[in-house]
């Protein structure tokens, strides 16, 4: 019997005021090292990069999806998730039987899908597609701020810290910050 091929599928990146979501689809191995894998929020920034190395050379296939601010933006952030969702399983050069996806939501394509509450805790593949959702995600962040160094990028990858919207305050918004958001400033 061929063994059913399952793909987890993940995002990173909703709740920044800046930048794009970024999600990951990725199919596993049997013999992938399962052990590497934890949801990416629970990996330090260096196990969490080793796993994502891991990850795309081991593989039996894997996609990045994105959406950007502008899309955010006009969709809102719970539609433009899913089309970065979307976009990641198209990118699959494998045909999946089964897509887990993490949350309560699943994205509108033509293979079967679940949602899986916590699952990027349960799951090795919505790990894994967490792992190199957030990876992904935050090389283009550190990459991008290199044009705009004023804004960290580096330091906060687009989240709200407190000094990400001092410095918002201080230049007001670049062009990937979400409009869409609210941002309240610190006093």
């Amino acid at each position: 019997m061929i063994p059913k091929i399952i793909c987890g599928v993940d995002e990173a990146g909703r709740g920044p005021i800046a930048g794009p979501v970024t999600a990951g689809a990725v199919i596993l191995t049997g013999d992938f090292p399962f052990h590497i894998l934890k949801d990416s929020k629970q990996l330090s920034h260096t196990s969490r990069d080793y796993a994502s190395i891991i990850i795309r050379q081991l593989a039996l296939d894997w996609a990045i999806g994105w959406a950007w601010p502008e899309e955010i933006d006009e969709l809102n952030i719970h539609k433009a998730t899913l089309l970065a969702m979307t976009r990641a399983i198209r990118g699959l050069s494998l045909d999946p039987h089964l897509i887990l996806v993490d949350g309560l939501f699943v994205p509108a394509v033509l293979y079967e899908c679940r949602a899986i509450v916590k699952g990027d805790t349960l799951v090795p593949e919505i790990m894994a597609a967490s792992i190199i959702a957030k990876t992904a995600r935050d090389t283009w962040m550190i990459r991008y701020g290199m044009n705009v160094p004023e804004y960290e990028f580096h330091l906060h990858k687009g989240y709200p810290t407190k000094r990400h919207r001092i410095l918002v305050k201080e230049y007001g918004m670049s062009p990937i910050h979400r409009k869409s958001f609210r941002i309240t400033f610190p006093e």
